[in-house]
């Protein structure tokens, strides 16, 4: 059973930091380019990072550059999204996305909440 298991979400004041994680499990999680999705209340779901499978790229979503940093430990099995400077728009429910051509996964999504 493959699962998606995000942790760290959380309510933090304006300009601070909250470090998120996903655990995978049931997946040959090196296999998978690994992406950050986010989903605030009355809006469309967007990409916010992506790394591929040995981490050797990254991606970001323009309102996130030089915010957020995306890393993987394939030891682990676990993807990261640090992110810094946090601003009310960036509240939203974080989702955690495994990809290949073949499949995809998701996990449940965690909370951030940015407090002005």
């Amino acid at each position: 059973q493959v699962q998606l298991v995000e942790s760290g979400g959380g309510t933090v004041q304006y300009g601070g930091s909250l470090r998120l994680s996903c655990a995978g499990s049931g997946i040959t999680f090196s296999s998978y380019t690994m992406r950050w999705y986010r989903q605030a209340p009355g809006k469309e779901r967007e990409l916010v990072a992506a790394i591929t499978n040995f981490g050797g790229s990254t991606n970001y979503a323009d309102s996130v550059k030089g915010r957020f940093a995306i890393s993987r430990d394939n030891v682990k099995n676990t993807v990261y999204l640090q992110m810094n400077s946090l601003k009310p728009e960036d509240t939203a429910v974080y989702y955690c996305n495994a990809y290949t051509l073949r499949r995809g996964y998701w996990g449940q999504g965690t909370q951030v909440t940015v407090s002005s």
